[in-house]
């Protein structure tokens, strides 16, 4: 082997490595993980969250937003971790409204129970 194809080769070796290392470092756009987060929030949305957990739900949509600009600077893997915290946080924001509007129909039964208990008991 020559002086020049062993240059060639090891220019060659380096370029693959640094390009590599650029797509390890980078990763893929997280579209899917964009969509999958946004879809949790509306469902969360269509829950109630803002009612009984706008809290949590603030929190997921503003890891959307700090997501959306890690991808316009291409920070895809730190991206796709916040996307799929926010994906979990709408998640639990949207469970916990359902959770809490189930305890106010229970609530809500309950009492009705309670009345028509002291109905019988008035007539009797």
């Amino acid at each position: 082997m020559n002086k020049h194809t062993s240059m060639l080769t090891a220019t060659g070796i380096i370029g693959i490595a640094l390009v590599m290392g650029g797509c390890a470092s980078s990763g893929e756009r997280p579209d899917g993980e964009l969509r999958t987060a946004e879809s949790s929030i509306q469902q969360a949305v269509s829950s109630d969250a803002r009612d009984f957990e706008p809290v949590l739900l603030n929190q997921a949509q503003n890891r959307v937003a700090d997501a959306e600009e890690l991808i316009e600077q291409e920070k895809y893997i730190e991206a796709e971790r916040l996307l799929e915290k926010a994906s979990v946080d709408a998640q639990l924001a949207g469970a916990r409204s359902d959770t809490a509007k189930a305890q106010q129909a229970v609530e809500e039964i309950n009492r009705s129970i309670d009345s028509l208990r002291e109905r019988i008991e008035q007539r009797q």
